[in-house]
């Protein structure tokens, strides 16, 4: 089995616990939780991790996502000990350690100011968390493997006052939408990209990340 993604969130920020209580067909995480976010392949694989994590621990499950090629868990508690306990759990099952995760891979990172009225109408039609308004900047953030976009989107909330707009932590790619003001989006985008980049794990082949 393929260890993807394996990452830790400390503490859970309003705005992320809020969307994946949205989203998720589990039993939702409250903010300032601890989250596990672990992704495999072959996606069934994850079904047996899960089992291994709630009968190690006490933790939560708030996702359980089995898709075309990969699988993906999400799980919380009040104890960050005890996610972290879950966490060691999947591993010692896997036979593995945390460094034998693959490497966040960032695909593409943009920043776009000023956005216009139609624009931001398009990505309020699809987003699951807060709206976009003219004249705001948008980013986006895509990863590989996608479980790191959690991630991504809890770090970029504690460093700056942004909307969360959209996650997607499943599938062949991670991607993160953020909207507010431009000196906002710009510090969330530097902690959002500074955190994936400092996870170890093994090498991520791909082309260079493209930036706008």
């Amino acid at each position: 089995m393929e260890l993807r993604t394996f990452c830790y969130l400390d503490v859970l920020q309003p705005q992320l616990a809020s969307f994946l209580a949205t989203i998720a067909r589990g039993f939702l995480p409250l903010e300032e939780q601890a989250a596990l976010f672990v992704e495999v392949a072959p996606g069934l694989g994850i079904t047996r991790l899960t089992d291994v994590a709630l009968k190690a621990t006490s933790v939560i499950p708030g996702m359980e996502v089995v898709e075309r090629a990969f699988g993906l868990l999400e799980l919380h508690s009040d104890d960050q000990g005890d996610v972290r306990a879950a966490g060691e759990a999947i591993l010692a099952h896997l036979g593995l350690e945390q460094r034998d995760r693959l490497k966040p891979r960032i695909v593409s990172s943009q920043i776009i100011t000023g956005i216009s009225g139609h624009h931001a109408m398009i990505i309020n039609r699809f987003r699951h968390g807060n709206m976009i308004a003219k004249n705001q900047t948008l980013y986006v953030l895509e990863t590989h493997p996608a479980g790191y976009a959690a991630l991504a989107a809890n770090e970029a909330e504690k460093a700056a006052p942004v909307e969360l707009l959209e996650v997607l932590t499943f599938g062949a790619f991670g991607r993160l939408y953020l909207g507010g003001g431009e000196a906002e989006i710009e510090e969330a985008a530097k902690a959002a990209i500074s955190a994936l980049e400092a996870l170890e794990g093994k090498p991520n082949p791909g082309p260079p990340p493209v930036f706008y």
